[in-house]
């Protein structure tokens, strides 16, 4: 029997890259699965393929994770066509250009130029955004999907972190403080859901390359950008990681019989990224 063969899983920003992977995974462990994405064309794209396989079932759900009445729609929803949830994945999240600086160092004199955006002009709307979809895109969520599981007594929630929590990079303050906030805040909702029997755990990829982050990572010609050559160079086992290298994983985690007794801990999946000196 799969692994999670009866549970219903619910994964937001499943459109992407990365979470759309999640969700197949998930589907072929047994799991029917509510593809949750502000984008509904693209969820449905990916619950249909989930659908097309044998055993897969899927819905689509369009969702703002951070809208708290788009979200109990959207548990309505899945409850109608699913029924309890008992997994929850809290994928959505991303960067925005408004939250970055353009250099990677401060430089003398920059604090009057308005040519670049450097820290003192960073657009605090855009810092809020960041922090937000991160965050409380990952808070608010669980406050409505999570219902089902403390009144059951039994469920899995996953959060999605990033190998920025352990050691930020460059330009991105608030993407590297909105994921360590996630890594915290999986850390303490671990503790105070510890006795109701839902585990909470987060997996930290490292860099992979997805829409998002394409253009930054590689030119037109698919050659490395600059930075991309300053990641390769950080990254022990030298290349960027695939997709597909992330799902054990997540299914590790899902698995209350291969990490029943594991809750709060933050995996990082990075290459060896992390744990690189650089010397």
């Amino acid at each position: 029997m799969a692994v999670l063969s009866g549970k219903n899983a619910v994964i937001t920003g499943a459109g992407g890259v990365l979470c759309s992977k999640f969700a197949e995974v998930v589907a072929e462990n047994g799991a029917n699965v509510a593809v949750v994405d502000l984008n509904l064309e693209s969820a449905q794209k990916i619950a249909d393929i989930i659908n097309a396989k044998n055993g897969g079932k899927a819905v689509a759900v369009q969702a703002n994770v951070l809208e708290k009445a788009s979200l109990q729609a959207a548990y309505e929803k899945i409850h109608a066509e699913l029924g309890d949830i008992n997994i929850l994945i809290n994928g959505a999240g991303g960067n925005n250009p408004k939250g970055t600086t353009s250099e990677e160092y401060y430089h003398d004199g920059d604090i009057d130029r308005t040519d670049i955006q450097t820290f003192f002009n960073l657009d605090e709307s855009g810092v809020r955004f960041v922090f937000d979809l991160n965050f409380l895109g990952t808070l608010m969520p669980t406050q409505v999907f999570a219902q089902d599981m403390v009144r059951a007594k039994d469920g899995v929630i996953l959060n999605v972190s990033s190998m920025n929590a352990f050691c930020p990079l460059t330009k991105i303050p608030a993407y590297s403080g909105a994921k360590a906030a996630v890594s915290n805040f999986t850390q303490w909702l671990a503790v105070h859901f510890a006795q109701t029997g839902i585990r909470v755990n987060a997996v930290a990829p490292g860099f992979f390359v997805t829409a998002q982050n394409e253009k930054l990572l590689l030119n037109p010609d698919g050659s490395l950008t600059p930075r991309s050559n300053k990641i390769i160079s950080g990254t022990p086992m030298g290349r960027f990681g695939k997709p597909e290298e992330l799902l054990g994983t997540v299914m590790y985690l899902l698995d209350d019989n291969a990490s029943g007794f594991v809750t709060g801990v933050v995996i990082p999946v990075d290459g060896g990224f992390a744990a690189y000196s650089g010397v």
